[in-house]
């Protein structure tokens, strides 16, 4: 266990080998084990040593670790299964709860999901990722105003979490109050500054504001990179809004790459630009 803990999970495969070499049921070792493929991204290997260590048991930990296995190993129907018997038998294993709207909310199914992430940020009330999670819940269903509360709340406990801040521009962007989800989304590409998407929705934001050039720059940054990027910056920006459309396709090239295209500081640039007028990060701004 200490060997995966300090995170060599390729030791602790090779230590909880040589046990099983003398007892083949050893249940820790088992379990050990298959966490240690599991940190490996193993997850096919993992199913066996973990369902043989569960087997009999009703150990909620070991069940949610096999859970995660298959899931992993994209067996979604057994992972919930799994799931849905381990929070039966032990309603307040927060990590159940939470792998169970994980899953849940990958198969669309929202309301069980926002249920079982609901309880188990009742009984981890400080473990943000719970938070984020339910708020992602939420903006699958267009629950944007809950949405927002809940991501503040993960806000609170955490201010630089890129996905609770990533969370909280979409709520308020679908709230309609570009003002503050421009800062949210300025705050998050801080860190995560190589995600298209939060450029693009970015970009959404400043035309919406009236800040058109703006707006334009954060289209031609998410357009950089490869053909794909590009099409999928022209598509957004053509179907915005406040957007721009062109009849000949050159047309566009020359406005979304221009002189900049391959330009290695093009999107240092832009992230410098953003910087300029990103504010020092505030909890009171959460709940904005």
């Amino acid at each position: 266990m200490l060997a995966l803990n300090s995170r060599r999970p390729g030791d602790a495969e090779r230590i909880t080998g040589e046990i099983l070499k003398r007892d083949p049921r050893h249940a820790g070792a088992l379990f050990i084990l298959g966490r240690a493929l599991l940190a490996q991204g193993r997850a096919e290997a993992a199913i066996a040593p973990l369902e043989t260590a569960a087997r009999g048991r009703r150990d909620p930990q070991m069940d949610t670790q096999l859970a995660i296995a298959l899931r992993q190993a994209d067996r979604q129907e057994d992972a919930l299964s799994r799931l849905r018997r381990t929070v039966k038998r032990h309603p307040t294993f927060v990590p159940a709860l939470h792998e169970l709207g994980r899953l849940l909310v990958a198969l669309g199914q929202y309301s069980e999901a926002i249920e079982a992430l609901n309880r188990a940020v009742e009984l981890a009330p400080m473990m943000p990722e719970l938070s984020t999670q339910l708020g992602y819940a939420l903006l699958s269903q267009r629950n944007c105003t809950d949405a927002k509360t809940i991501f503040a709340r993960a806000l609170e406990i955490a201010p630089a979490s890129p996905d609770a801040l990533y969370g909280m521009a979409k709520a308020l962007q679908e709230l309609g109050n570009n003002q503050a989800a421009e800062t949210y989304f300025r705050r998050y590409l801080i860190t995560m500054p190589g995600d298209q998407n939060a450029w693009l929705s970015l970009g959404h934001c400043l035309l919406e504001l009236g800040q058109p050039e703006s707006g334009y720059e954060c289209f031609r940054t998410a357009a950089r990179g490869d053909a794909q990027r590009y099409g999928k910056a022209l598509t957004s920006l053509s179907a915005a809004t406040r957007g721009r459309f062109w009849l000949k396709p050159s047309a566009a090239s020359r406005f979304l790459c221009g002189e900049r295209a391959g330009s290695p500081a093009a999107s240092a640039s832009a992230l410098e630009t953003a910087g300029d007028k990103l504010p020092s990060p505030d909890r009171s701004q959460s709940g904005s």
